[in-house]
């Protein structure tokens, strides 16, 4: 039976010291899709055993359930909000799925995809995608298992849930935008919370709402919320290419940004690098 590891990339993690630190970089955004996106669509597919799905995505996530579908010989249909970047919807329909582009935001593409009636492929409020993302921190602690902190872009949860199961009780530091948080405002409510969605990085973090299953499993971990401004996330996102030649979009710099506003502890945190699925030239 062929798993997971069959399908998707190890990525590597590199030591690197940034204003007199040692900082550890989990370079996901080399991953087959250009993110983290693909472990949980890879993962749910294999489980579902389905010839066609349905899902709804910002971008990253719809180019993973397309390159999953292509690898595992089924046909998947994305449902995008029109605002999505052209960038992203080009690769969606490059590896073969149907694109529909529907209502202003993911929410509203995400109702229509569910109408369609097909097996539908969760973002992120999905035990089997979380397992999935999870892979991403297990490779982590694998590879360097003195890493003491871990922090991860948020959008709906997927990934950070999957840490916080895990990191083994690392210390782990969810990094939202600030206008752009819908973790951030669950975990102060104690509830998934209607949330505003207005950021350079909303393409692959704008969920409306946390998942209520990511958000419970960040409740019994060792998670802290942090937001960082778009102004920092562009700042991070050029440091990366300056110094360390590393091309990511701006939700893959966000936790970056974090780090570099003093908001990242530990003797030997590590930063994962989410994504790389934008065309952007240095300021």
């Amino acid at each position: 039976m062929r798993t997971l590891s069959h399908y998707v990339r190890r990525t590597p993690t590199m030591h690197v010291t940034v204003d007199g630190r040692a900082l550890l970089l989990k370079l996901e955004h080399l991953q087959l899709t250009g993110s983290f996106k693909l472990r949980g669509a890879v993962n749910k597919l294999l489980a579902l055993n389905a010839s066609e799905v349905v899902t709804a995505s910002g971008g990253n996530h719809g180019i993973a359930v397309a390159q999953a579908a292509q690898l595992l010989g089924a046909h998947a249909t994305v449902f995008v909000p029109v605002t999505a970047p052209e960038t992203k919807t080009k690769r969606i329909e490059a590896l073969g799925a149907k694109l529909i582009g529907h209502g202003n935001t993911y929410a509203e593409a995400a109702l229509a995809a569910r109408d369609l009636g097909l097996p539908y492929i969760e973002a992120y409020n999905d035990a089997t995608v979380i397992e999935g993302q999870s892979t991403v921190t297990r490779e982590i602690v694998e590879d360097v298992p003195e890493a003491d902190t871990i922090a991860i872009a948020v959008g709906g949860g997927g990934l950070i849930a999957g840490a916080a199961l895990a990191s083994g009780g690392r210390h782990i530091i969810a990094v939202e935008p600030e206008h752009c948080c819908a973790m951030h405002n669950a975990l102060k409510a104690g509830t998934p919370v209607d949330s505003e969605v207005n950021s350079v990085a909303a393409d692959a973090l704008g969920a409306t709402r946390a998942g209520d299953l990511s958000l419970e499993i960040l409740k019994q971990h060792n998670v802290t919320s942090v937001l960082v401004s778009d102004e920092d996330i562009l700042a991070a996102r050029d440091r990366l290419w300056a110094d360390f030649r590393l091309a990511v979009e701006p939700a893959g710099a966000a936790a970056f940004a974090a780090f570099l506003q003093g908001d990242v502890p530990g003797e030997l945190p590590c930063v994962v690098l989410c994504g790389a699925n934008s065309e952007w030239q240095p300021r």
